[in-house]
């Protein structure tokens, strides 16, 4: 499996017309849950979570980010769109780099 997301269930649903399995998380046990099954069981090449799924799990998506394992986990706008105070991709590798192209 080289996707799996988690997030809400319009956005599940979307992903998985197009063959990207997922799970469906409303609050931070069920984002746990499904984070747990992805990491430990399914173990996809990249973990898409939406932003509020992102910010349930803080803690433990940072603990897996600097383990250098996959999947990549990959933070993507929920259906309300961007978070306030949550940098897009473009905006991040802009201040990394420090070069607006």
């Amino acid at each position: 499996m080289e996707f799996y997301v988690i997030g809400e269930e319009e956005l599940v649903i979307g992903f998985r017309l197009v063959g990207i399995e997922g799970k469906v998380a409303t609050n931070r046990q069920e984002a746990l849950e499904g984070f747990l099954y992805a990491t430990k069981e399914l173990k996809p090449r990249i973990l898409i979570l939406t932003e509020e799924i992102a910010s349930f799990l803080e803690t433990e998506a940072a603990e897996w980010n600097l383990s250098g394992q996959f999947p990549l986990l990959v933070e993507i706008p929920g259906l309300q769109g961007k978070l306030p105070g949550r940098k897009t991709l473009v905006e991040a590798i802009r201040e990394a780099v420090g070069i607006s192209v």
